[in-house]
């Protein structure tokens, strides 16, 4: 379920692709599954549907999501997302971006790499389930 938070820093819109992005990571909108409708998506989040198309549009253009003429957007199976080159680029950048927060927030590696072994195991267990 996405939830969205007036208190994130992140642009609705941002919010809304990376929690989609997660949605599909962690399988619980599996691969080609259909989304919900601009309009239907837009009601249940109380956002403008200009927001909506937007996120869908952005996860369409990086692979993510399978537009079918009349039909719909459904989750585009992982090897029609994003060639080895890119899937390193954007994990690099993760790390990058991740690696500053953290860090900056005084964070040893250490607990770094103990924490996201904690926060990630589920996420990875609904993937091999």
């Amino acid at each position: 379920m996405l939830k969205l938070s007036a208190a994130d820093p992140r642009p609705i819109t941002r919010q809304i692709t990376d929690g989609i992005r997660r949605l599909i990571a962690t399988d619980e909108i599996p691969v080609g599954a259909q989304l919900p409708s601009v309009r239907g998506l837009a009601k249940q989040l109380m956002v403008n549907p200009n927001t909506i198309a937007k996120a869908y549009s952005e996860l369409n253009n990086e692979g993510w999501l399978d537009s079918r003429q009349g039909l719909g957007l459904f989750v585009a199976a992982p090897q029609q997302r994003l060639s080895d080159s890119e899937r390193e680029r954007r994990l690099a950048l993760a790390i990058d971006t991740f690696g500053a927060e953290v860090l900056g927030l005084g964070y040893t590696t250490d607990e770094i790499v103990n924490r996201l072994q904690v926060d990630l195991a589920p996420m990875l267990d609904k993937r091999s389930a």
